[in-house]
């Protein structure tokens, strides 16, 4: 993951997150993480949010996965016309097959920034 968070530092592609999304991030890792380890993550989580690119959510392609939190994922990529980059393939394969979803893990998505 720190490979793609430096090359999308060094502008070689474009993160989108939606309104939905940057609330889902907060609202996660605000409860999974211990409030020191947060309090740590919370300034680096707000600056890697200030620099992605805000997708207004036009469309809503409900239901598309087993996990309903991965919903706001499929709406902000499909709205963005972006990639999604997960490790987590598996929810998202309904999506990939009936919206055209783009679908790369991580290790296909550093071998395309390198090509």
């Amino acid at each position: 993951m720190g490979l793609i968070i430096d090359a999308w530092l060094a502008g070689l592609f474009e993160a989108h997150v939606s309104n939905a999304l940057a609330y889902e991030y907060l609202d996660v890792l605000s409860r999974k993480l211990s409030e020191k380890r947060w309090q740590q993550i919370q300034p680096v989580l707000g600056t890697l949010l200030s620099l992605a690119v805000f997708t207004p959510i036009h469309f809503s392609w409900r239901p598309s996965s087993p996990d309903p939190s991965d919903e706001h994922v499929i709406d902000c990529a499909m709205n963005a016309g972006a990639v999604v980059v997960t490790s987590n393939s598996r929810d998202f394969q309904m999506a990939k097959h009936a919206l055209g979803l783009q679908l790369m893990t991580p290790i296909e998505f550093v071998h395309k920034l390198t090509e």
